[in-house]
């Protein structure tokens, strides 16, 4: 009876960080928060100027008040204005992400796969056309040669 020993933990801790989808995640989790910022000030400069010329430009003032009474900081708010506004920066920054990002990255590999499965071929047997007068042809061949090679021309 023999006995594997197990990979320790700090061997496998070791594999998992070799794989590379840590160093990726590192990457992406860096430029993430530096996008972050651009997608702030795009909200801040361009995004609550074109919404204050509607009402107040900082969209944290937009509130109801739920109390009979609200002065100030007085009664219950609903802050929905920071709501829309953290809304409109995930929405600004989930098109960037997909449109910059995402979309031009599936079809790059659309087009390496279709590029790779052009040189190697894909497996499946390629179907031949056939026309009508190709297919005659060889009943007449076939037919002569049954009868023995008998052809007569008419």
């Amino acid at each position: 009876m023999s006995t594997k020993k197990d990979p320790s933990v700090w061997q496998g801790f070791k594999t998992f960080l070799m794989r590379g989808n840590v160093v990726d995640l590192a990457v992406a989790v860096v430029v993430g928060a530096a996008f972050s910022n651009i997608v702030s000030s795009v909200v801040k400069g361009v995004i609550n100027p074109v919404v204050g010329a509607i009402g107040t430009q900082n969209l944290d003032h937009y509130s109801s008040c739920l109390s009979s009474t609200c002065k100030g900081d007085d009664g219950i708010q609903i802050m929905w204005g920071s709501v829309l506004g953290a809304t409109l920066q995930f929405l600004i920054t989930a098109g960037v992400v997909y449109f910059m990002m995402v979309l031009p990255m599936a079809k790059f590999l659309a087009r390496q796969e279709a590029k790779k499965k052009a040189k190697e071929g894909d497996g499946t047997p390629q179907a031949v056309e056939v026309t009508e007068l190709q297919v005659l042809q060889e009943i007449r061949n076939e037919l002569v040669a049954q009868r023995g090679g008998e052809y007569d021309r008419l």
